[in-house]
């Protein structure tokens, strides 16, 4: 460890940054994975070929979703800034940031559960009306449960998705890693950090997915 001294000396406040991100980057996908659930149901209920055809509340809700998947994220963290103040107390810090990473990721996971939900084999779902079942046990035992691996990617590709995103957060006050790569390693022109910062995003991002692969296989 005595080798290392110098350099974790050096670039030690690199990781406590890396720490930030990661807490920023999981907390907003726990969040918006909760709340964006919601729509993905009653999207996939009221869809043309869903349980529960609704074409108002199918079109209303997905206008919504749509519209807010429009605001690229840097302006989206602006935009919102009166909200993050009124939710989180601030706007700034890894408080600051969780807000914004969980209001544009909730639209963007909502649509891939839609989207896994909805590829659900239909002969499946009309063999469990046939026996009776009820839409809620069909919800349950059909939709969710055959949709677990392609959720299980959505949430895979969310994550790291949120790492891009945590890195324009911290270009405006955010901090992690995302901060220190732009303010310390492009803007005062200094190539190791940059390439540090890189290589643990690489790493990170590339350990994220083998895991998801994973339990992908795993739940197939």
């Amino acid at each position: 460890m005595g080798v290392f001294t110098p350099f974790f000396d050096q670039y030690g406040f690199i990781f406590e940054e890396f720490g930030k991100t990661m807490i920023m980057v999981f907390a907003s996908a726990f969040f918006s994975v909760v709340i964006g659930f919601i729509p993905a149901i009653i999207l996939t209920l009221t869809a043309p070929d869903g349980l529960k055809p609704n074409k108002i509340v199918y079109e209303v809700l997905s206008f919504i979703i749509n519209l807010f998947r429009s605001f690229p994220f840097i302006i989206l963290l602006v935009v919102i800034i009166p909200f993050t103040q009124f939710v989180a107390g601030t706007y700034l810090g890894v408080k600051g940031v969780i807000v914004p990473l969980t209001v544009s990721a909730i639209p963007f996971i909502a649509r891939i559960f839609e989207t896994s939900l909805r590829e659900t084999d239909h002969g499946v779902i009309e063999a469990a009306k046939s026996f009776g079942a009820s839409n809620f046990q069909i919800i349950m035992r059909v939709y969710i449960k055959e949709s677990i691996p392609r959720m299980l990617n959505g949430i895979v590709l969310l994550i790291i998705s949120l790492v891009g995103y945590s890195a324009m957060a911290g270009d405006v006050g955010g901090g992690g890693i995302g901060d220190v790569a732009i303010r310390f390693g492009f803007r005062m022109y200094n190539p190791q950090i940059l390439f540090i910062c890189s290589v643990i995003l690489i790493i990170f991002v590339q350990g994220v997915q083998m895991l998801g692969n994973y339990m992908y296989k795993k739940l197939r």
